[in-house]
């Protein structure tokens, strides 16, 4: 099969623990065509069908450095490969929202695309737990100061943090005491223009912050447990936190078999879960990542999960 990955560019890849490059090392050893775009090589023209100028014959060379070589592109329409798999990392921004709109044209002219491009718009990563709110701790989203500050009277130890943040960026923990609350607020919402998530503090990070991965429906069984450093309440990698794979416990579990089936029939083929305790704290769907570090220390092959649910739903679409 022709497998075209829409990404961020191959250079800035960190093959020890990319899950895209996970992905195309798994999809290469069984005899796919790995193609590669970024999004800004997507072009939709009256008459025409939505394309892109894409690296269409792509080695991997199994070094850790030097680890693709591109053999040629070319312009090729979207429809024409076997499956379109949208792998840009956040932010969320407007362009990552224009390029749904492009893949959801593309959809249109006959291309799979995988995770679904409508459902990418209607699932944002930090919005898409209210949908869910019996496995969610107190929450609230708003522009309003005092609505904040109410939300803190109440809980008394909350977490702020913007819609549009990944890796831990722009994440404030506030405790009974107040301190900083109003500085907080006038650099999170921007004086009323943005709006802010809050969510009451939950004392079990310190066990970590898990990534459980849902692949077709069904969760990987083991998660990732980023545990924080120090003195920092954030658990993201990006942000010091430490990886420790672990199996998934009973509520994992009773929440991945609850949401996996109901995200999948969306077309979110790849979902990851965050959890912390037992409330979810985000869906992440646009590209979703720790393929590698579960499959290092757990020994369960998360790629090879993936490759068979993507064979299995390319299979059904052309049955």
């Amino acid at each position: 099969m022709k497998l075209l990955f829409v990404s961020d560019p191959l250079a800035t890849f960190k093959t020890y623990k990319d899950s895209t490059f996970a992905m195309m090392r798994e999809a290469a050893r069984r005899g796919h065509s790995i193609l590669v775009c970024e999004p800004q090589q997507l072009v939709w023209l009256r008459g025409g069908r939505v394309t892109a100028r894409a690296a269409v014959e792509i080695t991997l060379t199994g070094d850790a450095v030097d680890w693709f070589k591109v053999e040629s592109t070319a312009d090729l329409a979207l429809a024409d490969v076997d499956a379109v798999l949208m792998r840009k990392d956040p932010p969320f921004d407007s362009e990552f929202f224009y390029t749904t709109h492009l893949l959801s044209q593309a959809e249109r002219e006959g291309a799979r695309v995988f995770n679904r491009a409508s459902s990418l718009r209607e699932h944002p990563e930090k919005l898409a737990i209210l949908e869910f709110p019996e496995f969610i701790s107190p929450t609230l989203v708003t522009r309003d100061p005092a609505e904040i500050r109410a939300f803190h009277a109440e809980q008394r130890d909350i977490i702020l943090k913007p819609l549009d943040g990944m890796g831990g960026m722009g994440i404030f923990r506030v405790k009974d005491d107040g301190l900083n609350l109003g500085s907080i607020i006038e650099t999170l919402n921007k004086e009323g223009t943005q709006t802010v998530m809050v969510q009451r503090f939950i004392p079990a990070i310190t066990e970590g912050d898990k990534r459980i991965l849902i692949i077709g429906g069904k969760p990987v069984p083991h998660c990732l447990a980023r545990i924080p450093q120090g003195n920092e309440v954030r658990g993201n990698l990006a942000a010091g936190g430490k990886g420790v794979a672990r199996p998934l416990t009973a509520r994992d579990r009773e929440i991945a078999d609850y949401l996996g089936p109901i995200l999948a029939a969306r077309g979110l083929l790849l979902v990851g879960l965050d959890i912390i305790g037992e409330n979810v704290t985000e869906i992440n769907v646009t590209s979703p990542t720790c393929f590698q570090e579960i499959t290092d220390q757990s020994g369960f092959d998360v790629a090879k999960m993936f490759v068979d649910a993507l064979e299995e739903a390319l299979a059904a679409a052309l049955a």
